[in-house]
């Protein structure tokens, strides 16, 4: 089972929901669904330091070793960017993807990192994450190097974190490695690959954030899975206990109709394959192997979509094929 971050405030329900979806206008499917892990507290003044040294591990996205905190840490959010980088600026309610070291100010123990699993996603959205790292991450640059000091009011507020041995009045050093940001814009950023095949869909090779168009031929479709490139990424290849984060558009064969996207709705999606099983197997089953980076056409047979039972009120029928297009953004 993979490990979930300290930071996380809950867990964002994602294209779950697509077992529920109707038509494309009314979808919800890539509404986080989120707590705060501590109560709204007012915007903190951001100030300069103290922030403890980095003492090895200086480079970018290298594991850091930091120092205990010296004297009395400050009462606001202390923010440095270490490494300055020049890749898109992160907004409010953007994903990020990062590495980072969490630590105690007073006892410098680290309590959480990412350098020695995987590089984190999560959205930097108010309930989705501590508010010291939103508001010290909003405004800055993809490939920068940033440090914090999060008094309690910021992070974990009286309670602290028992799980992580954070006391109610604690604060918290992190180190964060921005590697990428993504909003309701992006898109897969692979090669296009050539789709030759007639009898099969075809899919728009557009970047620009918009919904790609799907274009099914007017045959019929095929009866066993089918999963292609329709832009190759260069990412790592999806494993089938991953969760991703994704642009989507899905049609259905017959009719060409929409039945639920991301695009309309100014939201990206993020589900775990191993739920998506439960839901629409062969969406799961098409992406698995899939590089991130990519854009993929997905022809789900009945008997891996929704079959005899398909959700109510929408254009989706009995026996329906379902075709998709995701961008498979980042994986995690």
């Amino acid at each position: 089972m993979r490990r979930r971050s300290l930071l996380l405030a809950a867990v964002p329900a994602g294209l779950a929901t697509i077992a529920g979806c109707g038509d494309d206008d009314k979808s919800a499917s890539s509404k986080a669904s989120a707590s705060p892990s501590v109560s709204a507290a007012p915007p903190p003044k951001i100030v300069e330091g103290p922030l403890p040294a980095i003492t090895a591990g200086t480079r970018f996205n290298e594991k850091p070793t930091v120092a205990k905190g010296t004297g009395q840490p400050a009462e606001n959010l202390a923010v440095k960017t270490v490494i300055a980088g020049s890749g898109r600026t992160v907004a409010e309610n953007d994903f990020i993807q990062a590495n980072y070291l969490g630590q105690i100010w007073a006892t410098g123990k680290v309590f959480d990192q990412s350098y020695d699993r995987s590089p984190l996603v999560l959205q930097l959205a108010k309930g989705s994450v501590i508010d010291g790292w939103r508001y010290a991450l909003t405004g800055k640059k993809v490939g920068s190097r940033v440090e914090m000091a999060v008094p309690p009011t910021w992070g974990y507020g009286k309670e602290g974190n028992a799980q992580a041995g954070i006391k109610g009045t604690d604060t918290l050093v992190f180190v964060v490695d921005l590697l990428n940001a993504f909003n309701s814009k992006s898109s897969a950023t692979g090669k296009p690959v050539p789709q030759t095949d007639t009898a099969l869909p075809k899919v728009g090779t557009n970047t620009d954030g918009k919904a790609p168009s799907i274009d099914v031929p007017k045959a019929d479709p095929p009866k066993k899975l089918v999963s292609n490139y329709v832009l190759e990424g260069d990412g790592a290849a999806l494993k089938a206990d991953q969760a991703i984060l994704c642009q989507f558009k899905g049609v259905v064969w017959d009719s060409g109709k929409p039945f639920e996207q991301t695009y309309t709705t100014g939201r990206l999606s993020q589900f775990s394959l191993e739920q998506m099983q439960q839901i629409v197997k062969g969406l799961s089953q098409g992406l698995v192997g899939k590089k991130v980076g990519s854009r993929v056409m997905i022809v789900v047979p009945p008997d891996l979509g929704y079959g005899d039972t398909p959700p109510s009120g929408g254009v989706i029928k009995k026996g329906s094929t379902l075709v998709f297009s995701v961008d498979i953004l980042a994986a995690m």
